[in-house]
C-alpha cells in the first residue's frame, strides 16, 4: 500500500508545448506499484491552459477546487468543485482557467496500450 499526501509529490510545469502556466504532481505512477493506472493533480493557475490536444487512451478527471472549463472540439463544459468529466480516446480537449483562483483536478490515465 503507498498512502502520501499529494502536497508530498513536487510540482512540475507542464511539459507539453502550448501549456501556459500548469503544474502537474504525479502523485501515483507505476514506481508506486500502481499496475493499471496513473493519479496526477493539475494545478492550472489564473489565465493558464492546457493545449488543445488529444490522447490514444481516455481520461477522467475529478475537480477538487477553483473553476474553469474544459473545451471538447466547439463545444465549452464549466467546471467547478465536485464536477467530473470522461475525455473518450482521441478527443480534442483543453482545459482553461479564466478564473481568479487556481483550478485543481485529479487526472486518471491507463498505463497500457489502448486494447485492439
Amino acid at each position: 500500500m503507498v498512502v502520501k499526501h499529494y502536497e508530498q509529490v513536487a510540482a512540475k510545469p507542464v511539459a507539453m508545448e502550448g501549456a501556459e502556466q500548469v503544474l502537474i504532481r504525479e502523485v501515483i505512477t507505476p514506481r508506486d506499484g500502481a499496475p493499471n493506472f496513473a493519479m496526477r493533480v493539475f494545478d492550472v493557475e489564473p489565465g493558464g491552459h492546457t493545449p488543445f490536444h488529444s490522447h490514444d487512451y481516455e481520461h477522467e478527471i475529478f475537480v477538487l477546487a477553483g473553476a474553469g472549463e474544459v473545451t471538447e472540439g466547439k463545444r465549452v463544459f464549466e467546471l467547478q468543485p465536485g464536477s467530473v468529466a470522461l475525455i473518450r480516446p482521441g478527443t480534442p480537449h483543453q482545459f482553461r482557467n479564466p478564473g481568479e483562483t487556481v483550478l485543481r483536478f485529479i487526472c486518471l490515465i491507463p498505463h497500457q496500450e489502448p486494447a485492439g
